[in-house]
């Protein structure tokens, strides 16, 4: 008889899960989550990604205890764990998602690739995205993502179906158990999504603590509930209701919070899959009327086209892992120091850059986990322009702040914001004017940022400004309550934008554009939809200067 090992990496769910149902359907199988200390001491990583998969671990115990298996939790790296494994219990096949991820992930998979041929054991990937493994061009690509979102979603596994393995219970393989218990500890109202968020159930046992993983102390305080029956919840609510402010709300920082689906950390980690979302989507917009859903189905034909744009960027990634750590285009190397400028770096990363809604989007970060994309793309832009700092570590301290990090979409991000593409429009976002659109009366900086609830609001949108009559009179301190910009903003950015478009010029740069267009371009119907950015003008695919997608509205 066949015996399997289903391995359980950013795909935590049963739902949809391809690889549990081919090993299921072989025979006996083990269900193996592995914390692997070296994936968990990346730059990218933090102390949040490591509560909220906890969480979303211990909601996959649930589904499979129903289904009839235990989940086993090892600690260590990759090839080391199965090669345990495989002397206690040997096996004959390895069933697994693909993944998209950073560097050090994409080496543990070509290592775990080599240590399966070496054991003559047979690794099974299946697709869970509309991700394409070896793509050579963007050709038919909008196709294949359809053809993939079509297929018929895989029921869970029905109770008591799934026969498990018995392995011997050593240091290096633990059984886990997890309480059946629903109550929840710890409650901390969300209401932004209307959910509560739990303490990590896992005290006492078997984890590695997160000083042992080096992932630091801080937990935004506010931050989302991880599993499946979070995400659901979520899904449920913004296709019923809040699915209506979507087009209309998600660019400001004080409606995005509702307005968007807030399903991104559920997808980044599998406890969503993005094919059953896409159809939930699809079923929603066919029971919704013309005449009194008419809001809504805007709301989530918006939405679609961003499920769409889910899997190009992380195709990006997947066809070109090198993005992560450097240019896209080669021909900007050199154009920002890569070492950055600790004053500037600190400032942006402890909010006190001196323009108050950057700041303010810093503090809601810090305590919540999410931002809005207009705001994470204005920080980007502030980092890249007016201070002048590299994509990458601006990238890395993004990534440990977002609950949502999925690294296909965020360096592709970076790298779009940044202007070292070479195939985008130059985007470069004021924060004084982001301001002024979308928080006019101030009501967002006064929340997040305590100082500016006694400046006046002639003087909100540039406090450092301030006379110091006005100061004495409102009790804030130019340079100790309000920091100071380090720069001024339009002589950086205009001095920024003037070295970036001096370089698009140059002939050798404008050439290599269009092998990257062949590369990365989107192709096929959906262009229109998808690709144009608000006001611009479609162009050929094939042409150097095509527009790629961007996730503004």
């Amino acid at each position: 008889m066949s015996t399997s090992v289903v391995w359980f990496k950013r795909d935590l769910r049963v739902h949809d899960h391809a690889p549990l149902m081919q090993a299921a359907a072989r025979g006996p199988l083990l269900a193996l989550v592995v914390v692997e200390p070296t994936l968990w001491a990346q730059e990218d990583a933090s102390l949040q990604h490591y509560a909220f998969w906890q969480e979303c671990v211990a909601d996959l115990q649930r589904q499979l205890q129903r289904a009839g298996v235990p989940l086993h939790l090892a600690v260590g790296e990759m090839v080391e764990v199965l090669e345990a494994l495989w002397s206690a219990q040997p096996f004959e096949a390895l069933f697994s998602h693909e993944e998209t991820g950073n560097a050090t992930s994409y080496a543990r998979d070509r290592a775990v690739g080599q240590w399966c041929r070496s054991r003559s054991v047979a690794w099974h990937e299946f697709a869970q995205h509309g991700v394409v493994r070896r793509l050579k061009n963007r050709d038919h690509w909008a196709t294949r993502w359809q053809q993939h979102m079509g297929q018929a979603t895989l029921p869970a596994p029905a109770p008591g179906s799934l026969r498990g393995l018995t392995v011997s219970q050593d240091s290096s393989l633990r059984g886990l158990t997890v309480s059946q218990d629903s109550s929840l500890r710890g409650l901390t109202a969300l209401p932004e999504i209307g959910l509560h968020r739990q303490t990590m159930p896992w005290a006492g046992g078997p984890w590695p603590s997160p000083t042992d993983l080096g992932l630091g102390s801080h937990q935004p305080p506010a931050r989302q509930l991880g599993g499946r029956r979070a995400g659901l919840q979520v899904l449920t609510d913004f296709l019923a209701e809040r699915c209506g402010d979507y087009r209309g709300g998600i660019s400001s920082p004080l409606s995005a919070p509702s307005a968007c689906s807030r399903l991104s950390p559920y997808l980044a980690w599998g406890c969503l899959g993005l094919r059953e979302v896409v159809q939930a989507t699809q079923r929603r917009m066919a029971q919704l009327s013309s005449t009194s859903g008419q809001r809504q189905q805007r709301g989530l034909q918006a939405f679609m086209s961003r499920l769409h744009w889910h899997c190009h960027f992380i195709q990006k990634l997947e066809s070109e892992p090198e993005l992560e750590w450097r240019n896209l285009h080669r021909g900007y190397d050199g154009l920002r120091d890569e070492v950055a400028d600790p004053v500037r770096l600190q400032a942006l990363m402890n909010g006190r850059t001196g323009w108050p809604l950057v700041d303010a989007c810093v503090a809601m970060l810090h305590h919540t986990g999410w931002l809005n994309f207009r705001m994470r793309a204005m920080l980007v832009s502030v980092a890249s322009y007016a201070l002048w700092l590299h994509w990458r570590p601006v990238g890395l301290w993004l990534a440990r702040e977002f609950l949502d990090y999925e690294p296909g979409i965020h360096w592709s991000q970076m790298q779009m914001q940044a202007g070292t593409t070479g195939i985008n429009t130059t985007r470069v976002y004021n924060p004084l004017k982001q301001a002024q659109d979308h928080d006019p009366h101030g009501h967002f900086v006064r929340r997040w940022l305590p100082a500016l609830r006694r400046v006046p609001d002639t003087w909100l949108l540039e406090p450092w400004r301030m006379p110091a009559s006005v100061q004495a009179h409102c009790g804030v301190q130019v340079g100790v309550d309000i920091p100071v910009p380090l720069v001024d903003l339009s002589t950086a950015t205009r001095e920024a934008k003037a070295r970036v478009h001096t370089l698009r010029a140059q002939p050798e740069v404008r050439a290599a554009r269009a092998a990257i267009v062949d590369k990365h371009g989107s192709r096929g119907p959906l262009r229109d939809r998808l690709d144009a950015a608000p006001g611009t003008r479609r162009r050929r695919s094939s042409a150097p200067e095509a527009v790629q997608q961007t996730l503004d509205f």
